[in-house]
């Protein structure tokens, strides 16, 4: 349970917070970020954009701040969910860059606390929390999307040792990760139960993760191949054929991840306004010449907002041990779908001239390229049918087909 934390504490804490932050976050880490050489990812394959961007991650580290509400033992700050709202405050505040973005924070340490043995939390959530290991997911296959429970990659024991084959797909970073958390069938004989949730290193033989490029130009997944690589039994989370419960889990846990973060990542989230009076001009008020697009450009403006609420308030019920599978899916649809309005609202404001697919006046297309990328959103981390499958059935109560 999340623990009580007094008014006085709260403001020690917020104070405590700032004067932290004014001493250790360097004044790059306090401007937009431009392009992904901005994301600090992490790991054994990482290089540092900056020194500037390095020591905001060493600092972070070492006071627990890249995962503020994960145990001191495990490289946390061990703060209460009201600690870590204001934390969170305090960052945005001075328009702070996150530390480190990392699938492991986001989506598998979350796991490994809930499921993970001990030894299995000693060993890999202080990596994670330190950004020394960067992981990549192994759960979709290329006949088992949404249907993710009829995935075919095998896992054959052979000792203390797991021997798997078999091919991922939409492995997002695949090509730059050190480890993967994969989803293997180590019982044939059944669907769901016959599921187990490993751990194993990517740097190996038997592992090939290829690129897959998209409409966009370029691309973060990739399809992996596994041709007799190896895990340690060990590396097993949950228990062998457990792993459908560790993987529901962990979904929630992305689902939050993917529709929170569709509305703060990239670099022209709300230059919109700005943007439009550039093209159409103000009128005598100081407004948007155009009334219309004003009209639609506040109307995504108070969605935004009231997205933003729903955001915090899941977190916080998140922290507090509250989280709900059916929320996440909730948060995974409407960010999707916001970001994917965002984009085409860009794409009308700039019109023909947000089609320019290169040169430098359009940083090489970089405004078209990033309206494409937005489609893949109702698709990632559980399509958007899905997740509209899950609220009526678990949150209306509706009945199945």
């Amino acid at each position: 349970m999340d623990r009580e934390v007094s008014t006085t504490a709260k403001t020690e804490f917020r104070d405590e917070v700032r004067a932290w932050l004014e001493s250790h976050c360097p004044a790059e880490m306090r401007t937009p970020m431009t392009s992904d050489q901005d994301i600090c990812w992490g790991g054994r394959r990482f290089t540092f954009a900056s020194e500037a961007q390095e020591s905001w991650l060493r600092a972070c580290a070492e006071r627990g701040f890249t995962v503020p509400t994960w145990p001191k033992e495990y490289g946390g700050a061990g703060l209460s969910g009201a600690e870590a709202t204001i934390l969170a405050e305090e960052l945005r505040s001075i328009g702070a860059r996150p530390p480190l973005v990392s699938f492991g924070i986001a989506m598998l340490g979350p796991a490994l606390l809930h499921f993970g043995t001990d030894e299995q939390k000693a060993t890999y959530l202080p990596p994670i929390a330190r950004g020394e290991v960067r992981w990549c997911q192994g759960y979709s296959e290329p006949g088992s999307g949404s249907d993710l429970a009829s995935l075919a990659t095998r896992a054959e024991e052979d000792g203390d040792e797991y021997v798997i084959t078999g091919q991922k797909i939409w492995t997002s970073y695949a090509d730059k990760a050190d480890w993967i958390f994969c989803l293997v069938r180590t019982d044939a004989s059944t669907k769901h139960r016959g599921i187990s949730f490993v751990l194993f290193d990517m740097d190996q033989p038997g592992v090939d993760a290829r690129p897959i490029s998209l409409i966009s130009g370029k691309s973060p997944f990739c399809e992996v191949f596994f041709e007799g690589a190896r895990a340690k039994k060990s590396n097993c989370v949950g228990g062998e054929n457990q792993g459908w419960s560790v993987a529901k889990t962990l979904l929630a846990h992305e689902r939050q991840s993917i529709g929170s973060s569709s509305m703060v990542a990239g670099t022209r989230e709300w230059v919109v306004p700005a943007m439009a009076k550039t093209r159409y001009g103000v009128d005598a008020a100081g407004r948007l010449d155009a009334p219309i697009l004003r009209s639609r450009i506040a109307q995504l403006e108070v969605d935004r907002v009231a997205f933003e609420a729903l955001v915090e308030e899941t977190q916080a019920e998140y922290r507090a041990g509250r989280g709900s599978p059916t929320t996440a899916s909730l948060v995974k649809y409407y960010g999707a779908e916001l970001n994917k309005r965002k984009h085409e609202m860009l794409m009308s404001v700039e019109g023909l001239d947000g089609l320019a697919w290169e040169g430098a006046e359009s940083d090489d297309g970089a405004l078209v390229k990033a309206w494409l990328r937005t489609k893949a959103n109702s698709i990632e981390g559980g399509t958007n049918e899905i997740q509209l499958n899950i609220l009526a059935k678990h949150a209306l109560g509706l009945p199945g087909a």
